[in-house]
């Protein structure tokens, strides 16, 4: 069978219609006693460079505990590899197009504003909804979705400084505050983990997890944790875990020489800071070493802030009926292809940690494709509620069941003008032009080129696959408008 045959077969369970916002159905109200809280923890610009996936680099203890009790996804993608449009596409389950969820400042009130969202939904059906730290990429982006106003933590230092960023050190706050200043990329005081805001959400956490308990309320509480986005911020101990003579020497990878120009940008995220050179030019070593080294702290860092919430809801005795996701809102890139940050098309910009563990699920590794979109109808079935009618991803249920489910042909990613498909083997991109034509393609044979550096997109020895593939994502375009 081909890959447009395998495809379209899968047809029935796209949605056909993106315009379809308005939700017909209502969650039922559930009795207390048989409802199934849920706890989502968001972690953002998280790598799936975790212990529980063999990165031995790495010190993730909590987060590898979670995945020995769940199921690890290994071939998890996000739909929009930036925060804003990821956040708003996962938490309303629908599909990024050409004029939705596109870019850092992509509101879900907005873009989608008859979608109920995840947590609305879940609201509905007779749960305490609770957003805390970073989960909407805006706070107040369909608030009235939550049972209470979502949750930042409050900033300790200056007067009108930018909070999101989040320094401690004083000459760093200072210029971070100028209208054009250049902090640093990172900082290590020697301090405790509730000195920064991930700490601070964790506490916060916990202090909900001990309200639910004590008055026996079902929960859908969303932890957002900042940590590892730029910058790298983190206590110095997180930092001691990996010596500098630890890290490899970074070298900046070169851009593929066959890639298209339109996959390539500057990563403008990283040039803001100081010390990153500006224009094109590449990270130096030294400096690329240490980002790398800041990476990982802050991995370890946001680690830890997992752990304590983990270990308060087992304390409690609400593991027992409770689903746990850890889910982070696109990848990252550390100098491969010569790219820093997310934003482009590659694997490692789109690929995300996923684990869940529920009640009556046996641990294991899915190898199966699953995408941001299908959290929303997964996590509603698990609950036992009806899904709403505008969803647009598929319940990974099965893949729950049997790890070994592949039964979802391909996933889909958007940036920009670029839409890209990835099957079991393959990674294909398409950019359009504003009149809809195809001006570049990129293709990848993983199984064969597992670093993306090869675009066989040209080789005529791949024709057939190209053309069955463009045809399927082609239909899949035809399906959101």
């Amino acid at each position: 069978m081909s890959i447009e045959s395998l495809f379209l077969n899968g047809r029935r369970w796209i949605c056909r219609s993106a315009l379809v916002l308005a939700t017909c159905l209502q969650p039922a109200q559930a009795d207390d006693d048989a409802m199934m809280n849920v706890l989502f923890l968001a972690i953002d610009d998280l790598r799936p460079d975790l212990g529980a996936d063999g990165a031995d680099f790495i010190h993730t203890p909590a987060i590898d505990r979670l995945a020995a009790g769940g199921v690890t996804f290994v071939r998890a993608y996000a739909n929009v590899p930036v925060c804003g449009a990821s956040r708003a596409s996962m938490m309303t389950g629908l599909r990024p197009t050409r004029e939705r969820f596109l870019t850092y400042y992509t509101r879900a009130e907005e873009d989608a504003p008859g979608a109920t969202t995840m947590a609305g939904w879940f609201k509905q059906a007779g749960y305490t909804s609770i957003s805390l730290g970073k989960v909407m990429h805006h706070s107040n982006d369909r608030a009235g979705d939550w049972s209470e106003p979502p949750w930042d933590p409050e900033n300790d230092s200056l007067p009108g400084y930018r909070k999101w960023r989040n320094y401690l050190v004083e000459e760093n706050i200072r210029e971070d505050m100028k209208k054009e200043g250049r902090p640093p990329a990172f900082e290590a005081p020697d301090v405790g983990d509730d000195a920064y805001f991930d700490g601070k959400v964790a506490r916060r956490a916990i202090e909900y997890l001990q309200r639910f308990d004590r008055d026996s309320e079902p929960f859908f509480l969303a932890v957002g944790f900042v940590k590892p986005h730029l910058p790298f911020n983190a206590p110095r101990r997180y930092w001691d875990r990996y010596p500098e003579d630890s890290i490899p020497v970074t070298v900046n990878q070169p851009f593929p020489e066959s890639a298209p120009p339109q996959a390539w940008h500057n990563w403008g995220e990283l040039r803001h800071y100081a010390g990153v050179p500006e224009g094109d030019a590449p990270v130096p070593g030294d400096l690329a070493r240490t980002l790398v080294r800041g990476y990982r702290a802050a991995t370890s860092y946001s680690d830890a802030q997992v752990g304590r919430v983990l270990e308060a809801l087992e304390d409690l005795g609400l593991a027992e009926n409770t689903i746990v996701v850890l889910w982070g809102d696109h990848g990252f890139s550390l100098g491969e292809h010569g790219l820093w940050v997310k934003h482009s098309p590659f694997e490692l910009a789109n690929r995300i940690p996923l684990i869940v563990r529920a009640p009556g699920v046996q641990p294991g590794i899915a190898h199966g494709l699953v995408e941001s979109v299908d959290l929303y109808p997964t996590l509603v079935e698990l609950a036992g509620l009806p899904a709403p009618t505008h969803l647009q991803g598929r319940s990974f249920t099965p893949a729950l069941r049997d790890p070994a489910d592949g039964s979802k042909q391909a996933v889909f990613t958007r940036w920009q003008n670029s839409d890209s498909m990835r099957t079991g083997r393959y990674q294909y991109t398409e950019w359009r032009n504003n009149q809809g034509e195809v001006i570049a393609r990129m293709l990848y044979d993983r199984l064969e080129d597992p670093g993306e550096l090869n675009n066989v997109a040209g080789d005529m020895n791949y024709s057939i696959v190209l053309a069955e593939l463009s045809a399927a994502l082609a239909e899949h375009l035809r399906t959101l408008e």
